[in-house]
């Protein structure tokens, strides 16, 4: 997937203080630390082997080459720290607001207690306008296990998906 012209342009043109200013001084850093441990061979550049030796590190040994020249082409050029930042907020600028995304929650959550039942969330999530596969439903409760009580604290999630981190 290509940049649009105006990411692209930016890419292009060296570094543009505008990518620093969608985030925060803490998630700079956060990505800034991403970079550096992606960064295998620490010359600045993340590349094909950078990726391999990455998803060898996480234990996916047998990545194809394919898959890694798509990821790299997925950058309007050589991707140094103002290119990863940039492509990383050309991502994320598509999230909608923490607030919207609760709303959509609270929706179901007739009693305001902050919580749904995660079986009624999985059936609506895979019976509804863009419906998730089974697989995709076990990656999210995965990542967000619902309480022994079956209940899916979405208020949590939707400061995830928003922030990047949970609450303390």
């Amino acid at each position: 997937m290509q940049a649009p012209r105006r990411a692209r342009k930016k890419a292009e043109g060296g570094a543009s203080s505008n990518v620093f200013s969608m985030f925060d001084q803490s998630q700079i850093q956060e990505f800034k630390e991403a970079f550096t441990i992606m960064d295998q061979n620490r010359d600045g550049f993340i590349d094909k082997e950078d990726l391999r030796d990455t998803f060898a590190a996480l234990g996916r040994i047998n990545v194809k080459n394919e898959e890694l020249e798509a990821m790299v082409k997925e950058a309007p050029g050589p991707i140094n720290f103002t290119v990863f930042l940039t492509m990383f907020g050309e991502k994320l600028k598509g999230t909608d607001p923490e607030e919207t995304i609760l709303h959509a929650f609270k929706v179901f959550d007739t009693e305001g207690k902050g919580f749904v039942k995660a079986d009624f969330i999985k059936e609506k999530l895979m019976t509804q306008a863009d419906r998730f596969s089974e697989e995709e439903v076990k990656q999210m409760f995965a990542a967000f296990p619902p309480d022994v009580c079956g209940n899916l604290d979405y208020r949590n999630l939707c400061y995830v998906i928003t922030h990047g981190e949970e609450k303390d």
